[in-house]
Formats: structure tokens, sequence, C-alpha cells
């Protein structure tokens, strides 16, 4: 057949990498199962034979099989009925108890396959350079995560049961050529002509597999983008005309769905008739042709019915397994994906930061455009440093290098004296904090969103109050009747901009961290608001370093250094009052906020 040219040798050395020697045991559990069910078969010729000539039979008679007699005297068994009988019994108990094994194997491989898979591509996810995360396409990242992994169960089983059958066949057929093989060969011949019917259903049920992951990879990224714009929608009147890029994606894919569905309902509808077709056809040939009589071939015949009926289910089996190919060969490209983006990581640790942070000659590019151009920085430890500048000026660039997010290309950046390509990445992020426009709360408690789910004790709970404390949180806290353990709804739905600012702050202080950035942070909030948020932030000057990007100039008056940007590159430094006296630009940003 077809596949056995290409596909199933290629998916095997890809399962064989995924699960090893597993792989091998089920083989092995396929071949004892034929086995033994080859030879209760095979019992039933001596028991024919019983029937026809009395309570006992010849061994003469039995042509091929009389290794069954012969093995019944080696073992002290009289060829008789009873002992046919017992025998005929015991294999099938056997395999029934090989099957059950076979099946329960079967079931902790599956298990251990996706938890694999689901950790695999957790982690992967989790190590990508922040820049290729940048420009993975978001739905296609969540449907394989999701959606994507329950299809390739699918098509793991289907592969194995595939597997697991053409086993089961190639025994029944070695059975069967050993008994007749003049037979066999007619039979065999009538069965690789089904194949013609099969190869054209697989190519159809191949390219609707591919376009139902396609088209689910677009259906998840609608999704997402569905839910966060859920707000601007509702309020524009646009959910209606939204609706209908989700709806169109949906019908696409059941459409796919459905052409896969008819094609495999056309495979289990031919199954029975051409197995009937085949068996009749060499039957006449072998009766007609060659003149031979019926009774010969009679537990040939056995066994190729069983083949076939193995033979059919590969197929179908196979076609189940193409129809999730899509799914199967995104997995495999994706976990390539992640392979080729994973963060190089260096081995040396930053306990804490306490001197200084050097950028000199600092290049950056995204693609074939250059962002940073030869910038040349120090921050001092617990320095207040505001960076300004156009939209484009390269401000969030520049931040996003500092903290690790993205990797220097060019030039040196150092932290205390250690060089960022040696640097282990998780240990300076775990010294950060960050707080952006759009304030990160999770759906749970106001505990949890500011410990992160640390485990509730006198010392988390110490650390927690200090922070809500400093970020002034008692506030907003106090009326709340469930207080600490108050449910904040998906993304903080319950809170005001200005309450999900300081619960972002309160979340970094209980870091216990070095370095807080504020990126935007109060660019979205009322004049007021920022203001307080403002004072809580100044009240931390000096006792972390602070790194602000921001538009508002209100709000980094008293930074102890401003950066001003432009292009890329570092224009001037300095404090405010300098910046406003010697640069003309920055005097102009002044005078245009009117403050």
């Amino acid at each position: 057949m077809n596949f056995f040219k290409s596909d199933i040798v290629g998916y095997f050395l890809y399962f064989y990498k995924q699960l090893k020697y597993r792989v091998f045991v089920v083989i092995v559990l396929s071949i004892i199962v034929g086995a033994l069910d080859g030879l209760g078969l095979a019992m039933f010729l001596p028991l024919l034979q019983m029937v026809n000539k009395g309570s006992s039979a010849e061994s003469q008679d039995l042509g091929q099989l009389d290794f069954i007699p012969r093995g019944m005297d080696r073992l002290g068994l009289p060829f008789e009925l009873i002992s046919v009988l017992s025998l005929l019994c015991i294999f099938f108990i056997l395999k029934g108890t090989a099957k059950y094994f076979s099946g329960l194997y079967n079931v902790n491989i599956q298990q251990f396959y996706v938890k694999k898979i689901r950790l695999g591509l957790l982690s992967g996810v989790k190590s990508m350079f922040f820049k290729s995360y940048m420009t993975t396409d978001m739905g296609r990242i969540q449907n394989t995560l999701t959606g994507e992994v329950g299809r390739v169960m699918v098509a793991y089983t289907a592969y194995f049961s595939a597997l697991q059958n053409l086993v089961l066949m190639l025994v029944y057929v070695s059975f069967a050529i050993f008994i007749d093989i003049k037979f066999s060969f007619l039979v065999v011949i009538g069965a690789l002509l089904t194949n013609v019917l099969y190869r054209k259903i697989y190519k159809l049920t191949r390219g609707s597999s591919h376009r139902v992951t396609s088209l689910s990879h677009d259906f998840e990224g609608f999704l997402i983008q569905f839910v966060q714009n859920f707000k601007y929608l509702k309020a524009t009147g646009l959910l209606n005309k939204y609706e209908k890029r989700l709806s169109g994606s949906i019908v696409n894919i059941e459409k796919e769905n459905r052409k896969i569905g008819t094609l495999n309902a056309l495979l289990i509808a031919v199954k029975e008739p051409i197995l009937i077709v085949v068996v009749s056809s060499a039957i006449l040939i072998q009766t007609m042709v060659f003149e031979e009589s019926l009774a010969p071939i009679l537990i040939s015949l056995l066994f190729f019915y069983r083949s076939l009926g193995t033979l059919i289910a590969v197929q179908n089996d196979w076609n189940k397994f193409i129809a999730r190919i899509g799914s199967l060969e995104n997995l495999i490209e994706f976990q390539e994906t992640l392979s080729t983006s994973k963060e190089n990581d260096g081995e040396v640790s930053l306990v804490s930061f306490k001197k200084e942070i050097i950028l000199n000659g600092l290049d950056f590019s995204f693609d074939d455009q250059q962002v940073l151009r030869d910038v040349n920085l120090t921050i001092r430890a617990k320095e207040t440093v505001a960076f300004v500048g156009e939209s484009g000026a390269g401000k969030t660039t520049l931040i996003n290098v500092v903290s690790g997010l993205m990797p220097v290309g060019k030039g040196e950046l150092t932290y205390d004296g250690i060089d960022s390509s040696v640097l282990e990445k998780a240990s300076l992020q775990k010294r950060i904090g960050y707080i952006t426009q759009e304030p990160v709360i999770f759906s749970d408690s106001i505990f949890n969103n500011v410990t992160f789910w640390d485990e509730r004790n006198s010392d988390t709970l110490k650390r927690f109050e200090l922070a809500v404390r400093k970020a002034a949180m008692e506030e907003f806290m106090e009326p709340l009747p469930e207080g600490l353990d108050t449910k904040l709804g998906d993304n903080g739905i319950n809170l005001s901009g200005g309450q999900k600012q300081r619960l972002s702050i309160a979340r970094e202080l209980y870091k216990e961290i070095d370095l807080l950035i504020l990126d935007e942070a109060t660019s979205a909030l009322d004049s007021e608001t920022e203001n307080s948020i403002k004072r809580n932030i100044e009240d931390l000057k000096g006792t972390l370093t602070i790194l602000v990007v921001a538009h508002r100039l209100s709000t980094i008056r008293n930074a102890d250094r401003i950066v001003l940007m432009d292009k890329g590159k570092i224009e001037k430094v300095g404090d405010f009052d300098t910046l406003k006296r010697e640069s003309s630009r920055f005097k102009r940003m002044v005078e245009l906020q009117e403050f």
C-alpha cells in the first residue's frame, strides 16, 4: 500500500523519538495477541476433522497444521476432542489477557504522550526569545496549546491502532500462507487492488486536514481579539460585524470537518462489501479455475477473513490519522520553531543589583530595521531615570533590552560588571518589577494577585501587608467585605484604572525587587489618580532603581536624570531643569504640555 512507502515510516520515526522503547512494546504485545488468536483459530481445523470423522482425527489429515498433534503429543495430551477444545479455550483466554494488558499499556502511553506534548510546548513557549514571540501568530500558539493537542492525540491513537492492526494482519496472512499458499496469493492480490480506492480518499482527507488546521489558527486568533476587545466592540456597535468574521471561520472549519466525516463514512460503508467481494472472487477462482475442493481452504479462509478485516481496519484507522495529520504536522513544525527560537541563557547569576547598569555602544535591530544606535548610558543603583521622546524614538525598546527581553545586537550591556551574554536571564528578571499602561491582573483574589499564589503564612502575610501599605491600597481594600480574599474578575474588571495600577505596584514590591520599570504606567489615568500614583512612586525614590518611560512630562519632573531620545539615539541626558535649559526639543515638549 502507498503509505507503507513513505508516511508510515517517517511518522514511526517521529513517534519513536517521542516514546522510545514504548513503541516496540506496543508492537510486541500486538504480535502476541495475533499469535495467540492465530493458534486459537488453527485449532478449528482438527475440530472440523473430528466432527467429520468422529471424536479423533489423524495428523495427516491436517496438512501443514500437523504440528498441532505433534505438539500435543510432546505435551502428553491426547489428540482428542476434549484436549482440542481445552487448548482452544486456553489460547483465547490468553489472547484476551494479552489484549487487556495491551489496551492498558496503550492508555498509559497516551497519557504519557499528551503530558509530554503539553509540558514540552509550555516549556518551549516559556523559553522563546521575546523577539520571536512577538512575531508569532497568537492564534497559532493558542490553537496549538489547546485544540491541536487533542487532535494530535486522536492522530496518535489512530496511527498506533493502524500499526497494531497491521501487525495482526501480517500474523494472520502468515498463518494463511503457511496453510495454503495458492489461495493466499489470490486474496492478497484482491486486497492490494482495493488500495486504489483508499489512496484517492487519503489524498482528499489530507487536504481537508491541513485546511482545518489553518482555519483553526485563524479562528483562535479572531476569538482572542474578540474577548480582549469586547468592551470596545460592544460600545461601538461593532459586535455584529465582528461576529461575521467568527461565524465565517466556524462555517469554513465545519465544512472541512464535514468533508472528512463524509470520506470516513464512505470507508466504513464499503468495508464489508469489499471484504466479501475479494473473498468470494478468490473462492470462485480456487474452485472453478484450479478445480480444487473447498474443504482444505476453510481454515485458510478463516485466517484471511480475519486478515482482510484487519486490513480494512488499517485503512480506516489510517484515514482517521490522515484526517488529523494537519494537526500533527503543525505540532511538529511548531516544536521545531520553539527549538530554533529558544533563548540562549548564560550561567552567571545576579544575586542583587547594587552598583550600576552600563550600556556601551549598544545597537539593536528588529529584522532589517535598526531601532537603537550607539547607545551609551550608565544607570546607577537606586537612581530614578526617565526616558522621553517622540513615539518610535526607541524608549520602550531600550527598556526591553535592559530588562533582558531583547538581546543585545551590538555593543555591551553589563549589570554590576556581569556581561549580559553570560548572565542567567531569570536571575536578572527576578530582581525586576514591570508595570505597563495596561496592568496585569489575574482572575483571582487580591492576595493571590499580589503574592502570585505564594502559600499563605505569617511571613507572606507580613510581606503582603507591607507591599499593600507602600502601594496605598488600604483605602480601596477597607470597604471590601472579603478583604484580601476579594475576587477581582477577569483582568480586574471590578477595579478602576488607579486601583489596578496600585495592585500592580504592590505585586512588584512584594517581590522585593531592585529595579522597577514603569512603561507609560500612568498615561491612561485621570490627573488626580495619576498624581496619587506619582506620589506613591516618589516615596520609593532612593530605595529602588526606577526606570520610567513617559509621555506626560509632569510625571518625571523629579527624576534624578532624564534621557531624551530621538530616532534610536540618546540626544541629551540631564535633570529636568538642565534639559529644559539646554535642549530646544525638550523645551518645546514642556511648552506643548503647558506646565
